[in-house]
């Protein structure tokens, strides 16, 4: 797994000025979420397929 402090990290699209958001980082195998207002704070860790079914249950209506 990619090491969380080398990755990437970019803000939703759907963010607010006041860093109200979460913000998603990309390495090897690994899709990963934080909160913009606590970037040392607790990260949650998807494999591909994992994000894959979170993405596609947003996109159905099952997730949200």
């Amino acid at each position: 797994m990619a090491s969380l402090g080398t990755m990437e990290w970019r803000k939703s699209s759907f963010s607010n000025s006041d860093d109200n958001c979460v913000e998603v980082g990309r390495g090897d195998g690994v899709t990963a979420v934080r909160d913009s207002k606590d970037r040392d704070g607790a990260v949650l860790a998807f494999d591909a397929r994992a994000w894959a079914n979170f993405l596609d249950g947003i996109r159905t209506g099952r997730v949200g």
